[in-house]
């Protein structure tokens, strides 16, 4: 298990990324927020090294994410997305989700952005096993 701690723009940290998972295959990516959009970015380049996909309030709204081109992947997709969250908001973020990610798994929690109330009950046996 990676769990890397990147600094800097989107385009720094995404450079950095595809460093750390150079030449690595069968990848399941989990993502929170930031984390969530670089997951996307990642798996849109990258989708035959990508196994699955766990999206937790992903920041798809964020407005540097419009400079990268949007690739429709097969990747296995699960997101959750709390109803009173403010950051990524559902109305913003699951239309764009659905126009990338052709096998996504979408639920929306009673929670906000931080998933803090919810995140415990997540079923991350089978999310992470398959």
């Amino acid at each position: 298990m990676l769990i890397p701690d990147l600094q800097g723009s989107l385009a720094a940290r995404m450079a950095n990324l595809t460093g750390i998972l150079k030449g690595r295959t069968d990848l399941i990516l989990v993502g929170s927020s930031f984390g969530g959009l670089m997951a996307t970015i990642y798996a849109m380049a990258h989708e035959a090294d990508i196994n699955r996909i766990v999206l937790l309030a992903p920041a798809l709204n964020f407005p540097d994410f419009s400079q990268y081109p949007v690739t429709r992947i097969a990747v296995p997709t699960w997101m959750f997305i709390g109803s009173d969250d403010t950051v990524t908001p559902a109305k913003l973020v699951v239309p764009l989700a659905r126009g990338i990610f052709k096998e996504l798994n979408y639920k929306e929690v009673a929670d906000d952005h931080m998933l803090a109330g919810t995140f415990r009950q997540f079923d991350w046996q089978g999310l992470l096993d398959g």
